[in-house]
């Protein structure tokens, strides 16, 4: 395979797995687009894309392509980049994807860092499912924050800590004196939180292992509003402790041990390997990383002491 110019409109045609649209987004007729898959299919002994009843889809090595070559090709353009971030020159955006909490708590401080060092930067955030992971490289997102059990390949990452669910109510409910029981919790009132994926899965998952489930009095998308709503309600929050502890912080909660065993959760701030040598992006997640891992381990610190002392 010497023709390194096809390699661009392959990508398009591995993501769109469709000619008219790759010819649309390349500017190219439909004609070229299809010389160029011929010519693409002989360099690589490969059909790399098929038709399936009305559709078009990648065969095995179509797909191993499609995962690979976007970071191989941002790799290349890196070599032409300057090697040296100049932060005052520097006029990208760049885009941080994670829960409310984090726009909340933490971006605040981010943006405080970012508009000091690098005045034409600017910042895109975007909510984020946890179930986006396996699709990371189709997000267009520079950085993650987010839960994980384990790191896709393609994708680089750090451990910023480790932190537990717990219960939270309002200081005037019903069980704010004691240790909370597995019935105590299935007959409380719940309220859940939906925006950026389900935030506490792992407790429904559990519950119906055991032949149980909670009563979800009610739904809502961030974290505020459900804080705002269990402190005029009879109701439960299960959320991470270092979430808890910093609301306990500003308003009368209580904070209690979750009844049921579930594994502590694994923190990470995580980027995909096309922006690895980026000196750009490295400046970005250099900023981002310690602010974070700092908010979570004093907040996890502050939980752990408050569930203590709720004892």
């Amino acid at each position: 395979m010497n023709n390194y110019k096809l390699l661009p409109a392959l990508v398009s045609i591995l993501q769109t797995r469709n000619l008219t649209e790759s010819a649309k987004q390349l500017g190219v007729t439909q004609s070229a687009i299809s010389k160029t898959l011929n010519q693409l299919r002989e360099d690589f002994y490969d059909k790399i894309i098929v038709r399936e009843a009305n559709k078009f889809i990648l065969t095995k090595k179509g797909e191993k392509l499609k995962e690979q070559l976007p970071a191989l090709l941002q790799q290349l353009d890196n070599l032409y980049a300057p090697e040296l971030m100049e932060p005052s020159l520097c006029q990208r955006q760049f885009t941080l994807a994670s829960s409310d909490y984090v726009a909340q708590a933490i971006l605040p401080s981010i943006a405080y860092n970012i508009e000091k060092e690098a005045p034409n930067v600017s910042i895109e955030y975007k909510l984020w499912h946890k179930d986006n992971l396996n699709t990371f490289a189709e997000q267009h997102v520079d950085l993650v924050a987010t839960i994980a059990d384990f790191i896709p390949d393609n994708l680089y990452g750090k451990m910023m800590a480790e932190d537990q669910l717990a219960v939270v109510f309002r200081n005037t409910h019903s069980k704010s004196t004691n240790d909370i029981t597995i019935n105590d919790y299935i007959n409380a009132k719940h309220i859940l939180i939906s925006g950026g994926g389900d935030k506490s899965s792992p407790v429904d998952q559990v519950l119906t292992m055991m032949n149980l489930n909670r009563h979800i009095f009610a739904t809502v998308p961030f974290f505020q509003a459900a804080i705002e709503l269990l402190l005029k309600t009879n109701t439960m929050l299960t959320i991470p402790l270092h979430i808890a502890a910093d609301f306990a912080q500003h308003y009368d909660l209580q904070i209690k041990r979750l009844p049921i065993n579930i594994k502590a959760q694994k923190y990470y701030l995580l980027w995909h390997a096309k922006h690895h040598q980026d000196p750009e992006h490295r400046w970005f997640r250099e900023i981002c990383f310690p602010l974070i891992k700092t908010h979570l381990e004093k907040t996890i610190e502050q939980g752990m002491k408050l569930i203590h002392t709720h004892q």
